[in-house]
């Protein structure tokens, strides 16, 4: 039996959605529950993988499926496509299995030509409808299909409207528009040497090619790999008839959510225009009104709306983004999605649907996208900065948040700023697809056109960025680089701040103020904390960082880099004695120096962690990164130690290594000086003793770096263990303690059965565990890896998410032959994988005891651990 290629819309059902994508799995679910939605049919996704193996062609049996569908369509529409009298005509819409919202690309109206067009104005006695049909399908066509610039229809259209003295598309009548088609084919005809195609089928077939390509167009890439989408998915197409919004003043088309995404309240939230199409509410061409208003245009329409929001709601049981159309009054339903929302309404609709009975707990845990979550943790302007600030105007609050950074018009300009280091707004009239690099590395986002569901608020919402769209007292000039309100203009690199909580613009930049985690998502936390079984702990080098780590909900430290703490001014003079020192004693007096700043510094970590457990790293820097290269400093280390400033440059050329990553540091710094990790654990062990009497199950852990064999961390053990014992006699007072490893060189995974005999822990060091696994380099491999990701070489990108299949092999190992050796053994990670939550839910699935991250991936890493547990259950 043939492979079945196209699903009619009553032949699917949502739980096909990796065959039908989210789009047609959804109208196929509409459909089958009775609601009012223009037939059609689906092109499946192995039918657009199955297209880039046919060297990008339609092959002939999958032309057959859909010219055998389009009858079956004509058949419940009662009409036929491509009839001069009164045509069918059909848009063409990508629909990825994920969501990717203004990353593909939609034809609208096919099926017209120059003799069509003149059968839909006599069957619908409205001239100007099917001429304003026309040209908007020879543009989009045009655009999506064929690659013709859009501005260059634009253009014509500015021009027409601008000769006639009006500003609405919707002033320009049937005349107009008529010449306006002419002018539309024109463009085409000088652009690709031939007429505008007026075959309907042949039509067809390209939209279908074009939606298939669209696949690879370089923003869709950018967006998945943005949001770690896999690129092997591929799109379908759903061809669906089309019903109009721009038949006049009884007719219209609207986006609306049935909930608000950016603060998740329970009210229906939307918006629409009469006498338009789907693409002028997205686009921001006109301004469109509140969803409430439609209750006064067509009070009927607006009920059944109303009522079939909450059909779908509780049918999909979470909040729903849905396009619909009335097409003289007649309501219908084009598409229906769970909607794009903050982090802050997604925790709220979460919350809220538990409450109302909707989803369990778990459910709810699963509706959270735990990337989402650092929308929450970042600061907000602080109340007495903005009280001083001057608001310059006020748009539409689109995305919350708050952003300060220098303007820039164009996307490409942001991102080149960005590379600088700087913060960046990007500033446009409007955003389209094109712009998503710029948006990506942007602080922020404002537009002077568009509404709430415009592309540029859906995509921020959906990264998490600041944005305040249809700013409409701004005037925004993209060829001048200029953004004027009122009497005052801003250039490029200019700084402005942006309120995306109220969409207030201020003057200059304000001063930001710490997030604060409560209400409603203190209960939702409490949720994921009841569900997880992985530990979950911050990197913490400072008492300060540990307390942010457990404002966020750590449960202890993972990783204390102990090197951080020499970097500050009154501290890195004696690092660098000690480093640059020839003799023990010239040592051991630099490292007496270091000694009380350590103890004290661990002291106040322990007070903050009180009995959580803490992991302290041993020192483990490149040692260049601590020596003196500029004269002066040279010069002063030599007067502090009382040698020449010969002797010191001649010192430091010494120390200076080929690969310092792969060189001095680590454990091998402390066999070469075991005086370094005695000092360190004397440090560490006084200052427990010291907090024992506040603390009395105080246990510090103490890391030993960069092991490949298992003399080396018995070497270093006996050195801290004869130090701590001294220390011990000294006191007269004991504390409990771990000594483990980090599993960061390849062998030591592969010899873990014989370094767990020694360690009471291992935690896996990641990001030196993928550089030496992959032989990248962590500080130089961004210049090439890019071009990996771009060009599918990898999927992902192995610093930031584990790279299973490899690196994943060498830490299951180390964890199986770890434990046979020591039931007991203590596992965790600790590099900055800990906060990815792919990683997240590899390391529960391996069996970890905790993960380690920054503070502010703490409670991402908590969710993705509870959902770690879900998720397995559900196998």
């Amino acid at each position: 039996m043939a492979k079945k290629y196209v699903y009619d819309f009553k032949e699917g059902n949502m739980s096909m959605r990796g065959l039908l994508g989210g789009k047609g799995a959804n109208l196929a679910e509409m459909t089958n529950i009775g609601l009012p939605v223009p037939q059609g049919f689906t092109i499946t996704t192995e039918a657009c993988l199955k297209y880039y193996d046919e060297d990008k062609k339609l092959w002939d049996e999958l032309l057959k499926e859909i010219d055998e569908h389009l009858e079956t369509v004509e058949k419940l529409q009662g009409k036929k496509f491509s009839d001069a009298n009164d045509p069918l005509l059909f848009s063409v819409r990508s629909g990825a299995v994920i969501s990717m919202p203004g990353m593909m690309d939609t034809i609208l109206n096919l099926g017209l030509n120059d003799e069509t067009v003149k059968g839909l104005a006599r069957a619908t006695n409205n001239e100007r409808f099917a001429y304003d049909s026309y040209r908007r399908f020879i543009q989009m066509f045009s655009d999506v299909a064929i690659g013709i610039p859009k501005v260059l229809f634009d253009t014509k259209l500015d021009n027409m409207k601008e000769n006639k003295g009006v500003t609405q598309d919707t002033d320009l009548d049937a005349n107009d528009l008529k010449k306006l088609v002419e002018q539309f084919k024109e463009v085409y005809k000088q652009e690709m040497k031939e007429d505008f195609p007026q075959e309907p089928k042949k039509q067809l077939y390209k939209a279908v090619e074009a939606v298939f390509s669209s696949w690879n167009n370089n923003r869709a890439i950018v967006y998945r790999n943005l949001n770690g989408i896999s690129h092997d998915l591929g799109t379908a197409v759903n061809v669906q008839s089309m019903v109009f919004g721009n038949k006049g003043e009884t007719s219209g088309t609207g986006v609306a959510f049935t909930r608000n995404p950016a603060t998740g309240e329970n009210k229906l939230f939307g918006e629409f225009l009469m006498n338009a199409q789907g693409e002028d509410v997205v686009a921001g061409i006109r301004t469109p009104k509140s969803i409430d208003t439609l209750r006064d245009i067509n009070p009927d329409c607006y009920k059944q709306f109303v009522d079939t929001t909450h059909i779908l709601e509780n049918h999909y049981k979470d909040m729903q983004d849905i396009e619909f159309t009335i097409e003289e009054g007649r309501l219908f339903f084009l598409q229906t999605r769970n909607g794009k929302r903050t982090a802050q309404a997604a925790v709220n609709v979460a919350v809220d649907l538990v409450e109302e009975g909707l989803l369990t707990k778990e459910e709810a845990i699963m509706k959270v996208e735990p990337k989402q979550l650092d929308q929450l943790l970042h600061p907000t302007f602080e109340i007495e900065a903005l009280k001083k600030a001057t608001m310059l105007t006020k748009g539409l609050p689109a995305s919350p948040g708050a952003a300060s950074g220098k303007i820039y018009f164009h996307a490409d300009e942001a991102v080149e700023a960005s590379k600088k280091g700087e913060e960046v707004l990007l500033v446009r009239q409007e955003t389209s697809p094109e712009d998503i690099e710029g948006m990506v590395c942007s602080q922020g986002i404002l537009t002077s056109r568009g509404g709430m569901t415009s592309h540029a608020a859906v995509v921020a919402r959906g990264m998490g960025k600041c944005c305040v769209a249809g700013c409409s007292e701004v005037r925004v000039d993209e060829e001048l680089k200029t953004l004027r309100v009122g009497d005052r203009v801003f250039k490029e690199g200019d700084e402005i701040s942006l309120d995306g909580s109220t969409g207030a613009v201020y003057d200059a930049k304000i001063a930001k103020a710490k997030a604060e985690l409560s209400g409603k998502f203190g209960k939702f936390m409490e949720w994921v904390n009841e569900v997880k079984r992985l530990g979950v702990y911050t990197n913490a080098d400072t008492p300060r960082d540990a307390k942010q780590g457990r404002i966020f909900g750590a449960e202890g430290i993972g990783l204390c880099r102990t090197e951080h703490m020499f970097f500050s001014e009154n501290r890195i003079p004696a690092v660098r004695r000690m480093i640059i020192s020839r003799s023990l004693e010239e040592r051991v007096k630099a490292l007496n120096e270091l000694l009380p700043m350590q103890r004290e510094d661990f002291y106040g970590i322990f007070k903050e962690m009180r009995e959580y457990p803490v992991v302290i790293r041993l020192l483990d820097p490149p040692l260049h990164e601590f020596l003196p290269k500029e004269e002066k400093d040279l010069q002063d280390i030599a007067n502090s130690m009382g040698i020449s400033y010969e002797d010191i440059r001649d010192r430091v050329i010494e120390l200076e290594e080929f690969n310092p990553m792969l060189g001095h540091r680590g454990c091998r710094l402390a066999v070469s000086y075991p005086e370094i990790a005695r000092m360190q654990a004397r440090a560490i062990i006084e200052a427990a003793i010291e907090i024992k009497s506040e603390v009395p199950n105080i246990k510090p852990e103490i890391m030993v770096p960069l092991v490949g064999h298992i003399n080396e961390l018995k070497f270093v053990k006996e050195q801290m263990v004869d130090e701590i014992n001294k220390v011990f006699a000294e006191k007269g007072e004991k504390v409990e303690y771990l000594i483990g490893t980090m599993i960061e060189v390849p062998r030591a995974a592969l010899t873990a059965d014989q370094i767990a005999t020694e360690a009471d822990f291992f935690s896996f060091g990641t990001n030196d565990l993928t550089q030496m696994t992959f032989g990248f380099s962590r500080d130089d491999s961004s210049r090439f890896l890019a071009d990996y990701n771009n060009k599918k070489v990898f999927d992902f990108a192995p610093f930031e998410q584990v790279d299973q299949i490899g690196v994943g092999k060498l830490m299951k190992m180390a964890v199986e032959d770890g434990r046979k050796s020591n039931p007991d053994l203590i596992l965790g990670i600790c590099g900055e994988h800990g906060g990815d939550p792919s990683s997240v839910e590899f390391c529960n699935a391996l069996g970890l005891t905790y993960v380690s991250c920054s503070p502010y991936r703490v409670p991402i890493a908590r969710l993705a651990a509870a959902q770690a547990v879900i998720k397995q259950k559900q196998k």
